[in-house]
């Protein structure tokens, strides 16, 4: 038989109000009592009823997320970030990676209070508007969507300032590695993002000022960046699509004795803090991780709240530069 609130309620002398809260991490339970309560339910064997809870409640304190892949690094640094700012409001995170209809439809059935749908195509927003979802949802990823609320990273930008930034030290041979396909929305930004750079600042065009990739993992970005350091001598900084890609292209360069930044310089899309823990840390740029993930959580409880949130946002990226970019050796 489940164990309830009401029980650990009789276990530990105490109301079942004052168990709920602890349960919740209330700060109107002191922090003793509070204690005493979780460690019961953890002895007792306590799975919360999230159903129950929103019955009784009118909240769950639940929020469903549709997620597009547990393997990239960015991704999964994020979903962990949201989840602990979600837990300090009481908060607890249900991950899908289904189909898009599927999950929000899953989401429905348990009740959470809202989701969020990590859209990477539209594909993903056409199967999302295919479900009646009485939860409200926000989205991340596709400012496209003007049906519900929608929080997006301006990558078009972010690419366009990565590329700036080499220009003005001197380089003229940028090749840009990442996925350039038009299924996702996401990448397309980034590859139109350095095509309008180059007729920008006047980038000579070469055979590999863009190097296509299979995807955004880290052996893409080694056999792309293998690609282009066996059959070009003339490129001499690089812009990559991601985190997990620039991982391989530093691999790929190392293996070959390239030398970053003497030989080439790298800026690589994605501003989050691991990329500053690899042999060679490399300049990034992007919105920072712990800024998306603030504005994800602050919007969510808003739309729990019932506050106003129909229009989209749209963060603006920064530029990071630290160790793997230099000027060219010709200048």
């Amino acid at each position: 038989m489940a164990v309830t609130i009401k029980d650990i309620a009789k276990h530990a002398g105490v109301s079942y109000s004052t168990v709920s809260k602890a349960l919740r991490n209330s700060p109107l339970v002191k922090e003793p009592t509070k204690k005493k309560i979780i460690k019961i339910a953890e002895e007792m064997g306590y799975v919360p009823n999230i159903v129950a809870r929103s019955l009784v409640q009118k909240k769950s304190y639940a929020i469903g997320v549709v997620w597009p892949t547990v393997e990239r690094v960015t991704p999964s640094a994020l979903i962990t970030k949201i989840n602990e700012l979600l837990e300090e409001k009481s908060y607890t995170t249900l991950l899908s990676i289904n189909s898009v209809d599927s999950a929000i439809a899953t989401f429905n059935r348990f009740q959470v209070d809202a989701i969020v749908v990590f859209a990477e195509t539209m594909s993903d927003l056409t199967r999302s508007k295919n479900v009646m979802s009485k939860v409200p949802i926000l989205y991340y990823g596709i400012k496209e969507s003007s049906e519900y609320p929608t929080i997006d990273v301006n990558r078009r930008h972010a690419i366009k300032i990565a590329v700036e930034h080499l220009v003005k030290i001197g380089h003229t041979k940028v090749s840009y590695i990442g996925d350039v396909s038009t299924q996702d929305h996401l990448q397309k930004e980034k590859h139109l993002g350095f095509l309008e750079a180059i007729d920008e600042f006047n980038l000579d065009l070469f055979s590999k000022s863009i190097v296509p990739t299979n995807g955004l993992e880290l052996y893409d970005g080694y056999l792309a960046a293998k690609s282009l350091f066996n059959k070009s001598t003339e490129v001499t900084a690089i812009v990559s699509g991601s985190y997990d890609l620039t991982r391989g292209i530093v691999r790929a360069a190392q293996e070959l004795n390239i030398n970053i930044p003497n030989d080439v310089s790298i800026i690589g899309y994605d501003n989050i803090s691991q990329s500053e823990d690899l042999d060679i840390p490399f300049s990034k740029v992007g919105v920072p991780l712990n800024r998306i993930a603030n504005k994800i959580t602050e919007t969510l409880l808003d739309i729990i709240n019932e506050n106003n949130t129909n229009n989209s946002i749209i963060l603006e990226p920064e530029l990071n530069i630290i160790n793997s970019c230099a000027k060219p050796k010709n200048n």
